[in-house]
């Protein structure tokens, strides 16, 4: 009779969780966790990155390792990202690039379900986007910009961060918008953009304000439009502020998990993820951005909400078929 009355008590003590599950998360984190930035080192999603994961190793008191796997205007890292093992030590700082614009606009590249393969974790920041020139450009309003474009079609050349990108879909929208023709000009990434029109290789980029910034502060470069209205630059317009009705949308960054992950890591890592953001709020609005956060239902309604509405651009500026 003894060994009957040990295994019921065993059974016992596993039902009423005195001894821990082998899926238990208990005690999480216990080693490093990866963050894998889905762009180049020095590009404003890497720098907004690593100061999020500065925050967050204070906060979950383990080492965060910054990955950075660039490509394709941020799908490459993000699929690696979601494909990782569903346990909480991998991480993915993401953006609309690849969980909106790159799905809607370039699906054939996109090997995941931007809605359904990605835990959301809590929105960052948002950033607007901008068309900007050099401070010597003919152009001193974004007028000017579009009625050169109509008269010399694909004369102006504009760099973004690749195709399928946030800026892309800005640059497309434009030209479907206003009837100009321009020439778009894809990086993989990071500061190349800018660089290119400092030397005179493109007249203009589509970039966000935050990367333009020390540009235009130094007088080497002039913004001649901007996604969202911003306090400092008050006689830029938006692109509604001139007459258009279709809206440009920026940028955003936030934090992912792939699904599936336990709900005890997830329970840890949203607090966790607020607490960062709120905390790196002073250092992001003051590069040009909005910090505003998120929880992960309002993040994913978001996206799912921009997703739609970018298939349709997508489809009306021929990206993609109906």
């Amino acid at each position: 009779m003894v060994k009957p009355i040990i295994f019921a008590a065993l059974f016992l003590a596993l039902a009423t969780g005195l001894f821990p599950s082998p899926s238990c998360a208990a005690g999480y984190p216990d080693r490093n966790i990866q963050l894998i930035i889905p762009n180049v080192a020095g590009a404003q999603m890497d720098v907004t990155a690593r100061l999020l994961a500065t925050e967050l190793e204070k906060i979950l008191t383990t080492k965060i390792i910054p990955n950075n796997k660039p490509g394709a205007g941020t799908v490459l890292g993000t699929e690696a990202a979601i494909r990782a093992k569903k346990d909480g030590y991998t991480l993915l700082y993401g953006s609309n690039a690849a969980f909106v614009t790159a799905p809607a606009c370039t699906p054939e590249v996109v090997h995941f379900d931007p809605i359904k393969d990605a835990e959301p974790l809590g929105l960052h920041y948002f950033f607007p986007q901008t068309i900007t020139v050099r401070s010597d450009a003919p152009w001193k309003t974004f007028t000017e910009f579009i009625d050169y474009a109509k008269k010399n079609p694909n004369k102006i050349r504009v760099s973004t961060t690749g195709v399928g990108s946030g800026p892309h879909l800005i640059v497309e929208t434009i030209q479907a918008i206003t009837g100009a023709k321009l020439t778009h000009v894809p990086f993989e990434g990071g500061e190349s953009v800018i660089t290119a029109v400092l030397g005179g290789h493109v007249e203009a980029t589509c970039d966000t304000l935050a990367k333009v910034k020390p540009q235009v502060d130094a007088g080497k470069m002039r913004i001649l439009l901007l996604t969202r209205k911003m306090p400092g630059y008050p006689d830029v317009p938006t692109i509604t502020e001139l007459g258009y009705k279709q809206p440009l949308y920026g940028g955003w960054f936030g934090m992912y998990a792939p699904v599936g992950i336990p709900e005890e890591v997830k329970s840890i890592l949203v607090p966790a993820v607020e607490k960062a953001v709120k905390i790196t709020k002073p250092k992001i609005d003051a590069l040009g951005s909005i910090c505003e956060y998120k929880s992960p239902p309002e993040q994913k309604k978001m996206t799912e909400e921009e997703y739609k509405r970018a298939i349709e651009i997508a489809i009306r500026i021929g990206m993609r078929k109906q």
